[in-house]
């Protein structure tokens, strides 16, 4: 709403990141700053190695900065912390524990009692069509299945951020499509801060109140777009003349970018 005041839940202020390898550096990040509202979902896109997943693995905690700091509530990040759930593009399920038991290893370090972990489970179980599956084992479930228990499990341990890395990038599409409803569903009706990297432009602009545009390696921020489609959303949205723009200006901004990488 114009005027309103928002808290800011992620800072990320002047991040640079620098890998080095036998041939030299590789500057994964050069300067990077944004600051993500609380209960704001922000999408990322970009070209394939201009550093998307290095900036969500920086807010997870699992990376640090070569220089520059992010904050989360006003807290530098300094490491993992269950404020922060994380959905890796490919999924990292326990291979020993039942699908429900997958999901509620969070809540376990949480200390939820047995009942409480129960009910949770299920509930997300149920959100992502796994229900019937819940006392399988990981190797049991195809590929876009395992993905869906990971999602779930992010979900479960309620976290005040969500950083999802190309979460349904391994799922049929009729999957894909459901998941992406179900998900901005979750968020309408939450408002959970979602930080959110794909390729697809449409998910995007989908899924998104702002879609960052990344540039080729070394990673920036080259442009930062207001996704002006009000909520609720429905797949229908995808056909309006507004949603089409937005789609069309984004793609061809990111596809600068691929054409700088093959240069």
């Amino acid at each position: 709403m114009a005027g309103e005041k928002r808290d800011i839940k992620v800072r990320i202020c002047d991040v640079r990141k620098v890998f080095k390898t036998r041939i030299g550096e590789n500057i994964a990040l050069n300067g990077v700053s944004l600051d993500i509202e609380d209960n704001e979902f922000v999408c990322v896109v970009g070209p394939s190695g201009c550093g998307k997943s290095t900036i969500l693995n920086i807010i997870a905690g699992l990376l640090e900065p070569t220089s520059g700091e992010v904050f989360v509530d006003g807290n530098k990040v300094e490491g993992t912390g269950i404020d922060r759930g994380v959905v890796f593009q490919q999924y990292a399920l326990f291979p020993w524990l039942t699908v429900k038991k997958n999901v509620q290893f969070g809540l376990k370090i949480q200390g939820k009692s047995k009942a409480e972990r129960e009910e949770i489970s299920m509930k997300y179980l149920k959100m992502v069509d796994l229900e019937k599956f819940a006392n399988s084992y990981p190797k049991e479930l195809s590929g876009g299945m395992k993905q869906r228990v990971a999602i779930a499990r992010a979900y479960a341990v309620n976290p005040s951020v969500l950083l999802m890395d190309e979460p349904f990038g391994a799922l049929d599409a009729q999957t894909r499509t459901q998941l992406q409803s179900e998900l901005l569903l979750t968020w309408e009706e939450e408002r959970k801060t979602c930080f959110f990297i794909t390729h697809d432009v449409e998910e995007a602009i989908y899924l998104g109140r702002r879609v960052v545009i990344m540039s080729a390696r070394p990673g920036r921020i080259k442009e930062i777009v207001d996704i002006d489609i009000p909520h609720p959303r429905d797949q229908a949205v995808k056909m309006a003349p507004r949603f089409m723009e937005l789609k069309n200006h984004i793609w061809s901004q990111v596809y600068q970018e691929y054409l700088a990488v093959r240069k």
